[in-house]
Order: structure tokens, then C-alpha cells, then sequence
């Protein structure tokens, strides 16, 4: 059966309120940890009462200095704020391209969206200089990644007999070209290979509110048709075939889900370079442990994919303080053994 049972006390269809109170106190928690942690200690009591010191007709009293203020609301927050961003992003990007391709390892970066990316971020870096190239960046990327997806859907669609796994190989075949691009430029441009690789690692690093600004209207606009085609992916999940003899048109579901999917994926990747991974822990940890109806784990993956790049952000900070890792190092170290474990369960299921 595609259908999920509607549980009492489920506030989203099939999601119980259970699992979103949990879902929505992991963001909490995670925002909070992150906003207090660093090279000064401001505390979660000072930050509570520095919160509720902005609710009208409280009457509280902030016990924060200026300095600590300035931290709190122009440095923490605004990283705290994207990294709660991207983390929703390629967390639920994740899951539906998982759903539209009916494989496990299906990531937000499958169809060369980070190889466009990596490339645009890569020739603004080489050929732009000082401010111009921190401006240009983002949008370079977000253009680049487009460009990539893009092209491999186009490839794909001019095959014979197309089905995902054509797709699926289109992306790979776009995304090699473009790292050969991106590979030749940064030869020719060796001075800038440093900046280029950090960029390539994943940051969050932000210049205040502005990145939060530009990025999250992308981001509602893809979470938006995600979630309202949650249901078409439970129904996609029992094949073509019988999804279309139920009225589905299989095709245009696939397209407007990847079309969102790569847009709010395009968007975390211009303004926090290549994040790995994220895209593939959260949503399979939560088909483990709640259920695989993705009335469940899309919106689920929106909150635990925030809190998890949040609190990865936080190791990124501190493990090595104070240098700073950058967090792509940081989703790797969980996430390559994680990915080897679902692959592993893959191949045995497959046996």
C-alpha cells in the first residue's frame, strides 16, 4: 500500500507530533549550543535572557556588554542562521532525489551541481580580485550549478530509452567534464589553488545577515514544492509503471522535484561551497528509525538535517581551536563510514 495511515495526534499527514516536537527541539537545541560555544563563552542563561530582553512587555534585563552582544547577533547568529539553512536544504534535497530515483545513495550533488558550482566558484576565484571576488562567488555558483544540472538533464533526456539510471550517468558524464574544466583553470591560475580548495571544503562563514537574506528565498521556494509533492514520492516509490496507471504523470512529477530539489540545492552550495554527505545521513537514518514514507521524512529531514550541519559547524570551531576546520572535513569524518554502511546494506539486500 502508498498510502500512510493518518495517526491521532499527527499534525502533518503521517507525521506524528511526537516526532516534530522532536524534530523542531533538535533545531532549538542545536541553535542554542551553537550561539554559546566559541572562543568566548557567553552562556545559555546570558543568551535566554538576552532573548527574552526582545519580547515586549517582559521587562528583562540583557546581562550582556556590548562586545558580547556584537558576537551574539553579528557574527554567531547570521552562521547559525545559514548553517541551519543549508542543513535543511541538503538534508530534504537529499531525500528527494532519493525518492525520484529509488536509491538510498542518491545525493543532492547527483546530477553536477557541485561540479558546476565548484567550477563557477572556481573561475570568479581565478580571474576576479579582493571584494569582487567574495561578491561574485555566490552567484557564480549558483549559476554554475544550474548550468551543470541542467546540461545533464538536457544529455539525459536526448538518450534513447531514458529511464533514472540514464540520467544518473548523464550527471556523472557532465560533472567529470566540468571538474576537467575546473582542474585546467586552477592550473593555469596556481596562485589561487589555496582559496579554491577552502571554498571546495565547505565554510560558513558569512559577512553578516546578507548571505541569510539572499539564500532563504530559494530555499522556501524549493522546501515549498517538496513538501507538497511528498505524497507523489511515496506513490513514485512503487515504480513507474504502476505510479502512471494511478494517474501520475511520472515525468513531470520527476522534473518539478528535481527542478526544486537542485534550486535550494544551487543556493546552500554558492554561499557554503561543498558540504558532502549530509545529503545522505539524515534521510536514511530517519527511514530507519521512523518509517520510509516521505510524508515523514521530508519534513523530518528539514529539522534534523538544520540541527546535525549546525552542530558539525560547532566541532568544525572548536576541535581544533583555535584554527578552524573546515566542516566539509567534519561531515565527511560521520559521513564516509556511514555512506560505506548503506552501501553495504544495499549490496546485501540486493543478494
Amino acid at each position: 500500500m502508498i498510502a500512510v495511515r493518518q495517526r491521532r495526534g499527527a499534525i502533518l499527514p503521517g507525521l506524528s507530533a511526537a516526532w516534530l516536537a522532536a524534530g523542531l527541539g533538535s533545531v532549538v537545541a542545536a541553535a542554542l549550543v551553537a550561539l554559546a560555544v566559541g572562543p568566548v563563552d557567553l552562556g545559555l542563561s546570558s543568551i535566554g535572557r538576552e532573548l527574552l530582553s526582545h519580547v515586549p512587555f517582559l521587562d528583562v534585563k540583557s546581562p550582556m556588554t556590548a562586545t558580547e552582544d556584537a558576537i551574539l547577533w553579528q557574527i554567531r547568529a547570521p552562521r547559525v542562521a545559514l548553517g541551519l539553512l543549508v542543513g535543511a536544504m541538503l538534508a530534504s534535497a537529499g531525500a528527494a532525489y532519493q525518492g525520484v530515483f529509488r536509491n538510498p545513495l542518491a545525493d543532492p550533488y547527483l546530477l553536477g551541481a557541485a561540479a558546476g558550482a565548484g567550477l563557477g566558484a572556481t573561475l570568479v576565484i581565478a580571474y576576479s580580485h579582493g571584494g569582487a571576488s567574495r561578491d561574485l562567488r555566490p552567484l557564480a555558483a549558483f549559476v554554475g550549478a544550474m548550468v551543470g544540472v541542467g546540461a545533464a538533464y538536457l544529455l539525459g533526456r536526448s538518450v534513447a530509452g531514458r529511464t533514472t539510471a540514464t540520467l544518473i550517468l548523464a550527471g556523472v558524464t557532465v560533472a567529470s567534464f566540468l571538474t576537467a574544466v575546473q582542474t585546467f583553470v586552477q592550473q593555469q591560475n596556481t596562485d589561487t589553488v589555496q582559496e579554491v580548495y577552502a571554498w571546495i571544503l565547505g565554510q560558513l562563514e558569512t559577512s553578516g545577515w546578507r548571505e541569510v537574506a539572499l539564500a532563504l528565498p530559494y530555499m522556501v521556494v524549493s522546501w515549498a514544492v517538496l513538501l507538497l509533492h511528498r505524497r507523489l514520492l511515496d506513490v513514485l516509490a512503487v515504480g513507474d509503471e504502476e505510479a502512471s496507471s494511478v494517474g501520475v504523470d511520472v515525468s513531470r512529477v520527476r522534473l518539478i522535484v528535481l527542478a526544486a530539489a537542485t534550486l535550494g540545492t544551487a543556493a546552500a552550495v554558492a554561499f557554503s561551497g561543498l558540504i558532502a554527505f549530509v545529503g545522505i545521513i539524515i534521510p536514511h537514518a530517519i527511514r530507519l528509525v521512523v518509517g520510509t514514507s516521505y510524508r515523514i521524512v521530508l519534513p523530518l529531514s528539514l529539522c534534523f538535517g538544520a540541527a546535525f550541519l549546525v552542530l558539525a559547524d560547532v566541532l568544525a570551531r572548536t576541535v581544533a581551536a583555535p584554527a578552524e576546520l573546515p566542516i566539509g572535513v567534519v561531515t565527511a569524518f560521520f559521513g564516509a563510514p556511514f555512506f560505506a554502511l548503506v552501501l553495504r546494506t544495499t549490496r546485501m539486500v540486493g543478494t
